[in-house]
């Protein structure tokens, strides 16, 4: 009697590699696509005409920070309340305003906020907000 060999059976295997890319080229085709449409959903318009319209101007903004010890800080940097007049003069560019936002720590010292703002008025600055959360 003669004696087939037995041949292996070979186990189903999922390639994973040809699903990953086709899902990275479905995510490139998306990230093209809102890319390119999203900036065409914007209103095409044509403003009227005027004899003395004014020029926008562009907006500088910078942070100044009050934490609950009293530290000062100018975009993250700590800084001397000196020093802040100065240093907000040499941030001022001549054709952007200067908005300074002030965050302060609830529990910081009220005469911190108002040196702050001394600070502010002796650099010029014609506009300050200050940043508060909603109750």
């Amino acid at each position: 009697m003669r004696n087939w060999p037995e041949k292996r059976r070979q186990h189903a295997r999922i390639e994973i590699i040809p699903m990953i890319d086709v899902m990275m080229f479905l995510l490139v085709f998306f990230v093209l696509i809102s890319i390119n449409v999203l900036p065409a959903l914007g209103l095409k318009i044509k403003p009227p005409s005027s004899a003395s319209p004014d020029q926008v101007t562009e907006r500088q903004r910078t942070m100044v920070g009050i934490d609950r010890d009293g530290k000062i800080f100018l975009d993250g940097q700590p800084i001397d309340i000196a020093d802040l007049s100065d240093r907000l003069r040499a941030l001022e560019e001549p054709n952007k305003k200067l908005v300074v936002v002030i965050a302060g720590d609830e529990g910081a010292a009220l005469q911190n906020v108002v040196s702050v703002l001394d600070a502010l008025k002796l650099a010029g600055v014609a506009s300050a907000q200050i940043v508060a959360r909603p109750k």
